[in-house]
């Protein structure tokens, strides 16, 4: 009998071979398919699903294990609290990228500051920042339509209607005198060449949203460049990058004109985001 207890049991036992976390993920999709949150499995392990469920689960079971994220198999991604609705045509957010939102917080900017999030994709990290600031003006940006209805659906969701929201390859779309007191964003740093585009989750995000050259830094080189003239004086950037970038990524920020420039480590201890300030003015965040 097909239980909600042996269904985990044996998908834990299917996902062990490809996954980290076989447990976890065998929960999160049970759940999905019952339209339950994870702990109503603990509370009635002894329910039978039925037939249409039960298949259901099977084939997420199967697109799992041909390597489909987990995010795109629910739909749904949380993200600082906040549940995001994802699709293909956005990444998966991660963790690590929570540490930007940190940071932000961390800030000594005004209260009403003028923040820019560049290549928002879901909306995540510009949508975690009106959640708890709500006093900003906050305006993200992509240049893919789709992820822009992404972003825009989950906005409205949330009730954080008060995000603008642009069409725009990195500050094209942007007036020209137009300035923010902190501009961020996870912008792609993946090398074109790298064996881990053709592994895990990457294989099924948008190529666009992950490479970035020979090197995986062309659009962090043409953020550094470009966003001085969208800073006000004092205005911070920072940006998240991949876990051998740091020292290039402060290099080119110092050689820009940066001042106070300072690189954060994740929880695994790899250094993953790199800011500097327009000044020497404004209060650095404390470290991580």
């Amino acid at each position: 009998m097909s239980t909600v207890r042996r269904l985990l049991e044996r998908a834990r036992d299917t996902l062990s071979a490809n996954s980290d976390e076989p447990a976890l993920e065998a929960q999160i999709l049970l759940a999905h398919v019952l339209g339950r949150d994870r702990s109503w499995l603990y509370a009635w392990p002894e329910h039978i699903p039925d037939a249409r469920q039960i298949v259901a689960f099977e084939l997420l079971l199967s697109q799992r294990m041909q390597g489909h994220p987990i995010g795109h198999l629910t739909g749904e991604r949380e993200f600082w609290s906040l549940p995001l609705k994802i699709t293909a045509d956005t990444l998966i957010p991660r963790p690590e990228t929570e540490h930007l939102v940190e940071i932000a917080l961390q800030l000594d900017l005004p209260p009403d500051a003028h923040v820019l999030d560049l290549g928002t994709g879901s909306g995540a990290i510009a949508l975690a920042l009106a959640s708890e600031r709500p006093a900003w003006h906050i305006t993200a940006l992509d240049r893919s339509p789709a992820a822009l209805d992404v972003a825009r659906a989950n906005a409205t969701r949330l009730g954080l209607n008060r995000l603008r929201l642009l069409h725009s390859n990195w500050f094209e779309a942007l007036a020209g005198g137009e300035r923010f007191d902190l501009i961020l964003g996870n912008p792609p740093y993946v090398a074109r060449d790298d064996p881990h585009l053709r592994a895990g989750d990457l294989r099924f995000e948008p190529p666009q949203a992950l490479i970035s050259g020979t090197d995986g830094l062309d659009d962090i080189r043409l953020i550094i460049e470009a966003a001085q003239a969208h800073l006000e004086p004092g205005g911070w950037l920072w940006l998240e990058h991949g876990n051998d970038h740091g020292g290039r990524v402060t290099e080119l920020l110092r050689a820009a004109g940066y001042r106070q420039v300072a690189v954060h480590r994740d929880l695994a201890g790899h250094e993953r985001q790199s800011g500097g300030c327009q000044s020497s003015t404004a209060a650095a965040p404390r470290s991580g």
